[in-house]
């Protein structure tokens, strides 16, 4: 290894380390908050504390691994470049890329080990984290009890639902809804409901009290009689306390290191992923022949026998309405028999319509970890020719600036990840991409900063970008001379610029612009006519044209951006399940989208008319920029008003020329 390589890579290492240590001790102390309460009051000895935390911090490598390379190599390419080392390496030959060669390696080999790692170890993690916090939980049942839903007690036919609770250790609830099952283990044959509740367990006893105060106890009373049990009869009582003896033996006996849950999709690795993945594949393609199949039964009409029927059956040129050969009674039996097996049909299909959805998201999440696995290590090379290159452009190092840029970068990459992962789940999205969506939305941006930092251009030049699309649609730039020393000129001396501009040293664009500032002072065109300006008339017909040109294109792009952002919006709320706001979104996008279109149109119709009224239809706009437009009309905006406003310009100029002339 070269000494270069070895002084980049050792520096590189020593800030990767020290942000990933800082990194991961904030990571583990967001952790740390996030389940407090599953922690705190259940007397937990201190092995199992760390236990928990050591489970859980390989979990948070997805997190802090991709973000330790970015924020590490915006700081190392920074410095390197503020203090000028980048300077000296290029004064000996050598290059941004030569400078980042040895460095890559690492990353590639970090890379692959990052897929090792989550491939084996995530999985084992996520395996031991689930099944310790399931094992605490037992140890004091208060923390199994969740707020707003309702919770099986393990080994009971109690059901619990509360709105709140609070206490010390979480013992009094409010507003308590109790389900017990009946003796067939499906059925909820009582009901209790109280205003408040309180849950009293001795510390060596097996037996949970659940005192209840104030409220109404219901069972359903069994009957015999058809008509009597359609109308549900249920007995009623009310008490001021009541007492529920609840047994925990099955609770008690907990076991830290035991492992119920094994098949969850984060606990697998590849392998065992892709087993699954074929197996629910399979699983889904015979629940839907075995759905096919059931429909198809369904829909054998009833036999009927009919001696003209089965004479009929041998004639292949029978054309009049089969209906017509039953009488009446038998009419109404198939149409009665269709009736029901439709009704019976769409049963079938509401019912497997839920099961099918829930199955098909279980798959999709299979789908997502086996491709996150790889995903992560991808990422982390794409972070770095992001980071790296972005380091070397914005010419800082440190904390501040990087940090900044670091996180804003992270953040993106990160909750584009989770909207596309959420989507894909729901399957509105498609899973395999949802997996390697942020990583690929990150890399186009990786190949532009590395290609402007080897060439050691700037951070930003629009012309870059805008120039070759330009050329292809044959518009002409804006023009490089600046034209503000104008505006200090007093109306007089604007109007000899814009008849004396060769005396007076300027250059015939000078003309137009002090035209404008005419214009913008409330002084029309038309009235510099009357004062003596040579001007063909063409112009001033053309100018009110380009100014409804201008005013339907502003209307449009802030409808365009408006809509779009509520389009993006509505998805955002469907996925966070908001439909309310969902629904009011996507009905405001549409109406904004709608009203884009218009004033779109208009806009076209403005440009038509233009070019028409100057004479110069082979200047229109390319139809495929037109076409383009409608779904991207926040880059079309900007090259048909450029173009517009240039050759507008041409025509002002060309109408004085040849007036003078």
């Amino acid at each position: 290894m070269k000494i270069l390589d070895r002084y980049i890579l050792t520096t590189y290492l020593k800030t990767f380390f020290s942000v990933f240590i800082i990194l991961m001790l904030i990571f583990v102390l967001q952790t740390i908050w996030l389940y407090i309460r599953e922690l705190s009051g259940k007397d937990l000895d201190i092995g199992v504390i760390f236990k928990f935390l050591f489970y859980f911090t390989p979990k948070l490598i997805p997190l802090v691994l991709p973000l330790t390379i970015l924020l590490a190599s915006i700081m190392v390419f920074g410095s390197f470049a503020e203090n000028y080392e980048f300077a000296a390496m290029k004064s000996t030959g050598i290059s941004l890329q030569r400078a980042m060669s040895g460095l890559s390696i690492f990353i590639i080999i970090l890379g692959i080990v990052t897929f090792f790692f989550s491939n084996n170890v995530i999985p084992w993690s996520e395996l031991k984290s689930f099944n310790l916090r399931s094992n605490i939980a037992k140890s004091k049942p208060a923390m199994l009890l969740g707020v707003g839903q309702f919770n099986p007690i393990e080994g009971t036919p109690y059901n619990i639902k509360f709105d709140r609770k609070h206490g010390d250790n979480d013992q009094y609830l409010d507003n308590v809804t109790i389900h017990i099952r009946g003796n067939d283990g499906r059925t909820n044959a009582t009901t209790i409901k109280s205003k408040t509740g309180e849950l009293v367990n001795e510390k060596d006893s097996n037996v949970l009290k659940l005192i209840l105060v104030d409220g109404n106890y219901y069972r359903d009373v069994a009957t015999n009689n058809p008509k009597s049990r359609n109308k549900k009869p249920f007995a009623k009582s009310t008490f001021e306390k009541y007492t529920i003896n609840i047994d925990l033996s099955q609770m008690k006996n907990v076991d830290f290191d035991e492992q119920s849950q094994t098949d969850k999709y984060n606990m697998l690795d590849v392998v065992g992923l892709q087993k699954t993945i074929d197996s629910l594949s399979k699983k889904e393609m015979a629940s839907q022949e075995i759905i096919s199949k059931n429909l198809f039964q369904r829909s054998n009409i009833i036999p009927i026998r009919n001696s003209r029927l089965e004479k009929i059956a041998t004639d292949s040129i029978y054309l009049d309405p089969i209906l017509d050969i039953f009488n009446t009674k038998e009419k109404y039996d198939l149409v009665d028999a269709a009736t029901k097996a439709v009704t019976s049909t769409k049963q079938v299909i509401a019912t497997n319509e839920t099961t099918k959805k829930i199955s098909k998201e279980y798959l999709n999440k299979h789908i997502i970890s086996l491709h996150e696995k790889f995903a992560l290590g991808f990422a982390c090379i794409i972070l770095f020719f992001v980071g790296a290159p972005l380091g070397a452009l914005i010419r800082k190092g440190g904390i501040g600036l990087p940090m900044v840029i670091a996180i804003i970068l992270f953040l993106t990459y990160h909750f584009i990840g989770i909207f596309a992962t959420n989507s894909a789940k729901t399957g509105s999205f498609n899973p395999i991409l949802a997996a390697w969506f942020s990583t690929l939305v990150m890399l186009p941006l990786g190949i532009f900063l590395t290609r402007r930092a080897t060439a050691d251009k700037g951070l930003f030049d629009f012309d870059s970008i805008t120039e070759p699309i330009k050329n292809l649609f044959n518009i002409k730039g804006k023009d490089t001379v600046d034209y503000k020393f104008l505006t200090s000129y007093k109306n007089e001396e604007l109007k000899d610029v814009i008849i004396n501009f060769e005396a007076l040293g300027h250059l015939e664009e000078s003309r137009y612009e002090a035209l404008k500032i005419l214009n913008e002072r409330g002084i029309s065109t038309k009235q510099l006519c009357d004062e003596g300006l040579a001007m063909n008339s063409n112009y001033n017909a053309s100018e009110p044209i380009a100014k409804d040109y201008r005013d339907h294109s502003k209307f449009a792009i802030v409808l365009y951006s408006v809509g779009v952002v509520l389009l993006i919006l509505h998805f955002v709320f469907k996925n966070n399940k908001l439909p309310s706001l969902a629904s009011a979104s996507i009905q405001l996008s549409i109406t904004s989208l709608v009203l884009y279109l218009i004033y779109y149109i208009k806009s076209l119709i403005n440009t038509n008319k233009f070019y028409h009224q100057i004479n110069k239809k082979e200047k229109k706009p390319n139809l495929f920029l037109l076409i383009i437009g409608i779904p991207l009309y926040f880059i079309a905006h900007l090259f048909l008003d450029d173009k517009m406003k240039e050759d507008l310009k041409q025509n002002c100029l060309e109408s004085l020329n040849l007036q003078n002339d």
